[in-house]
């Protein structure tokens, strides 16, 4: 069934409520096991009609966020969500505290009944109108960033728009579009602070009446993180602070002399050879047959998979007026079926979300067809992208079909930009640690903290007396600071795992794909470290992790760059 045939309706909050209070009931009469299953699958179904109708219209809307009748339905998501939330969690307490619950755990996994338990302790009836506020406030900023139209080009350009002239060979090409795009960002800050500080203030409030000190610990229960916390994840900075960025340095060091730049600027950060960076060759539909054509060739699974994803056009990736920035994964549980957004802008990126969304899509298409519910088709947001990461790296020797002779030059600057992503990203965290500990902190004391760790993390960078973003500016265009609090450093934990994945399948294809579709069949069943622990990967966090990792990640480095030349 085409992803346009997908029936979307409005689910009734009066009848959800009733049938999950019935179920809490049923199974907590339930005189069997078997009862209690019995019970449990066939109010799945309920859920899972709920979940895709929330999934349909979020899609819809973001395909065009100037359409009323879905902008009309996301309010009403945005407004009862926590309503839905509540009469689910009564429900799935009954679950928990079932006398069955050893039986329903051998079932469906103890993983799961461990993140039904993590969403009771960071949900309650008392936060449900801050929950509804904050939803509220990142759909109001997620409308503000569509919301650009930037004059370039004689063209009237979104955020998404304006990379390809941010990735112009024409120096002074990129220098405009850097300032335009500031400028736009420099004419919405003030309203960005008061979004952002309304959403800080909201989510330490419902942090607060949850019994917590500040957002930091509720925010990583939020996550569903069972197995590491924020002390975990900051010996982990200092890890990157002295292993990667160091690493990263060198390499934006060596693109400087590369492209023949002594005063190298954060604008000149996208360019990687004096010739311009590789490009993908055709249009949206030809990628995408290219596309079947590596997936056809990396296994039969994924061949079944894209085939599948291109029969149900459940992909849509060209930039259109209005629709939301960024790209993403989700999946429609109705249907079984993962679904791509993005916003093809004609750079080597376009080619990046046909392996990095699809890797995403692809551990779900997989999970789905292996695991017995919905709940469970992802893991926690750190694993998610292992996937997707990792599917990048899988992709590398295909990567001919797409770019031809620019190939070896597409694999050299994957690879350099994953390394130096990580002090970016690892920065973004630090920077969301100091806001949840200090929520008191007024905007410029915010963007003054992010000048400081910027410096710390992402040295290389030169703004060029662009007073936005020497004052502290550009962590507002970073949607993951708004919409999920936290999340962003799961990038990085990822990328760290992914770069496992390159290193196994550069010594042996087979092995590495047989850990990685292991990896992906597993779905969300165990936590994050539980995973590598099951599929044998270095867990990031251990002592001394990034220093037996690099060294190997940084010959392959060496290697793909000599191809550059031949």
């Amino acid at each position: 069934m085409k992803f346009s045939d997908y029936k979307y309706e409005r689910p009734s909050l009066e009848q959800y409520c009733e049938a999950l209070n019935d179920a809490r009931k049923n199974v907590e009469g339930a005189k069997s096991l078997e009862e209690c299953i019995k019970v449990m699958d066939e109010t799945q179904i309920i859920i899972e009609h709920y979940q895709t109708a929330s999934t349909l219209c979020s899609i819809r809307n973001s395909i065009n966020t100037a359409d009323e009748f879905y902008q009309k339905e996301q309010d009403f998501f945005d407004e009862n969500g926590p309503s839905f939330q509540n009469a689910t969690n009564e429900y799935l307490k009954s679950l928990v505290s079932s006398k069955f619950r050893e039986g329903l755990e051998e079932k469906y996994g103890k993983q799961l009944f461990s993140m039904y338990e993590l969403s009771f302790k960071s949900f309650d009836e008392k936060i449900m109108d801050d929950l509804v506020q904050e939803s509220k406030l990142v759909t109001e900023y997620d409308k503000l960033i569509a919301s650009a139209k930037i004059e370039f080009d004689g063209k009237v350009n979104n955020l998404s728009q304006m990379t390809v002239y941010l990735n112009s060979p024409d120096r002074g090409i990129r220098k405009e579009a850097n300032k335009k795009v500031s400028e736009f960002m420099k004419s919405v800050e003030s309203k960005i602070d008061e979004i952002y500080d309304k959403l800080v203030h909201v989510r330490d409030n419902m942090a607060k009446k949850m019994g917590y000190e500040n957002y930091i610990d509720f925010g990583y229960l939020r996550l569903g993180r069972s197995d590491y916390n924020q002390y975990d994840v900051a010996n982990y900075r200092n890890q990157v602070k002295d292993v990667i960025v160091p690493i990263a340095k060198s390499i934006i060091d060596a693109q400087a002399k590369r492209i023949g730049i002594s005063d190298f600027k954060n604008y000149d950060i996208p360019m990687f050879y004096k010739d311009g960076n590789p490009k993908p060759k055709g249009n949206k539909d030809e990628l995408v047959s290219k596309a079947m054509q590596m997936y056809s060739s990396i296994s039969n699974e994924t061949k079944e998979f894209f085939s599948f994803m291109c029969e149900n056009d459940l992909m849509d990736l060209e930039t259109k007026p209005n629709k939301q920035g960024g790209g993403y994964c989700t999946v429609i549980p109705d249907y079984k079926a993962p679904f791509i957004f993005s916003n093809f802008n004609g750079t080597m990126g376009d080619v990046d979300v046909l392996t990095h969304e699809a890797g995403h899509a692809f551990e779900c298409y997989t999970a789905a067809k292996n695991l017995p519910i919905s709940d469970i088709y992802w893991p926690t947001l750190e694993a998610c992208e292992i996937h997707s990461m990792s599917m990048e790296f899988f992709a590398h020797p295909y990567m001919d079909m797409f770019f031809e002779d620019d190939a070896a030059k597409y694999r050299f600057k994957h690879l350099a930009e994953a390394i130096t992503f990580i002090p970016y990203g690892t920065c973004v965290d630090d920077f969301q640690h100091f806001v949840y500990a200090n929520p008191n902190a007024t905007p410029e004391e915010r963007k003054k903290y992010w000048a400081k760790i910027e410096k710390e993390y992402t040295p290389w960078k030169d703004y060029d007396g662009n007073e936005y973003y020497e004052a502290g500016g550009y962590w507002q265009r970073q949607s993951h600071i708004f919409g999920t609090a936290f999340y962003y450093i799961d990038y990085t934990l990822a990328q760290v795992c992914a770069f496992q994945f390159l290193v196994l399948n550069h010594e042996n294809h087979e092995n590495a794909w047989a850990k990685y579709y292991n990896l992906c069949k597993l779905g969300g069943s165990k936590s994050f470290t539980g995973l590598l622990d099951e599929v044998g990967l270095e867990n990031p966090f251990t002592n001394g992790a990034l220093e037996r990792i690099m060294p190997k990640v940084c010959e392959i480095l060496s290697v793909l760059e000599k191809d550059t030349v031949k």
